[in-house]
């Protein structure tokens, strides 16, 4: 029976140099809301690019957050960072076009926390980019439309914590954020934590399995 195999970031950043001497690689690195991912992202492309050059980059999936607006018609509003909250499709689509890697720069999304909202066109992949490390809860989803965008990943990477410490991750998160703390439990227990079970019940088992220390918080 496969197993994932436990990994370290410099361990899997050996690993990712050596795989990409013969073009782009996409790297799906997914795990439960609080999990450490986009932390984990970021501290691999740094790993990567540690010699100065610009041989990773990173797209999180959360560009692809549908809008407010599209939300409160749907009634969907309070369940926003569900998986049917996405536009699956679109991220889809940017996928096959990065891993075709035939324009100089492709523009892509990135949420902004601060303001709630997905900003188009808000970083730059360039054509050198050897590694594409894509990072987001649902990426290894195995039910539709999620489980179609396996074809598009070279590697996989599961990013696991113990759900208690993903809890208190996400109440500090949503502290930070200036929610109310009469406001924060809710939308914890009503929706991350949900979230994050259906992260784990219902993923593909990946390629790597990288646990995160107390101090990640993606």
């Amino acid at each position: 029976m496969k197993h994932a195999r436990p990994t370290t970031l410099p361990e899997l950043a050996r690993h990712l140099k050596e795989r990409a001497t013969q073009g782009r690689i996409l790297i799906a690195l997914a795990g439960p809301p609080g999990a450490g991912k986009s932390t984990c992202a970021e501290q691999l492309a740094a790993l990567l690019n540690g010699a100065g050059a610009a041989v990773a980059a990173v797209l999180p999936m959360d560009g692809y957050h549908l809008d407010d607006m599209i939300l409160n018609a749907q009634g969907l509003r309070a369940r926003k960072g569900a998986p049917s909250t996405f536009d699956v499709a679109g991220l889809g689509h940017m996928l096959q076009r990065l891993r075709l890697n035939e324009e100089n720069e492709i523009a892509v999304p990135v949420f902004d926390r601060t303001l709630e909202i997905a900003r188009a066109g808000a970083r730059l992949i360039s054509r050198d980019v050897k590694v594409l490390i894509v990072e987001g809860n649902y990426l290894l989803l195995n039910t539709p439309p999620w489980s179609a965008l396996a074809q598009y990943f070279d590697l996989t990477v599961s990013v696991c914590a113990p759900e208690a410490q993903l809890q208190q991750r996400l109440i500090d998160r949503w502290q930070a954020a200036g929610i109310a703390s009469s406001q924060v439990q809710a939308k914890v227990e009503l929706n991350d934590l949900p979230n994050g079970r259906t992260v784990l019940a219902h993923s593909a088992l990946a390629d790597f399995v990288l646990e995160t220390g107390p101090a990640s918080r993606a």
